[in-house]
């Protein structure tokens, strides 16, 4: 069974940045797609940027788009979300997640952020001056 443990989390200043990083276990990366996620207070889940370990297919959600960049290392079965000139509202806590469902890496991420119910403890980031 396919299990993540995220790292990396902690408090920054608006305009930093962090490099998240998720140890996956329990299968091989390249025959999984994996993403990270995060949900404020009163806002649904979202996939913040999701990959296909296989052919290196990404998705990022618009608000993150040219700040974020996800990866993947087989040898090392880590994930990694390094994020740049990071704002307060990226405050979250943020889970990485093997994903559900088919098809194109968007309508995976979405249906992860939907519909997994097993999520686990994440890590933190807090933006703020």
């Amino acid at each position: 069974q396919l299990q993540t443990v995220e790292s990396g989390g902690t408090w920054v200043q608006p305009g930093g940045s962090l490099r998240l990083s998720c140890a996956a276990s329990g299968g091989r990366l390249e025959n999984y797609a994996f993403g990270w996620f995060r949900q404020v207070p009163g806002k649904e889940r979202e996939g913040v940027s999701c990959v296909k370990i296989a052919d290196g297919t990404t998705y990022y959600t618009d608000s993150v788009k040219g700040r974020f960049t996800i990866s993947g290392d087989n040898a090392k079965a880590m994930i990694y979300l390094q994020m740049d000139n990071l704002k307060p509202e990226d405050t979250s806590t943020y889970h990485c997640e093997g994903l559900i469902g088919w098809g194109a890496i968007q309508r995976m991420c979405e249906m992860t952020a939907t519909y997994y119910e097993k999520w686990g403890q994440g890590t933190e980031v807090i933006v703020s001056s």
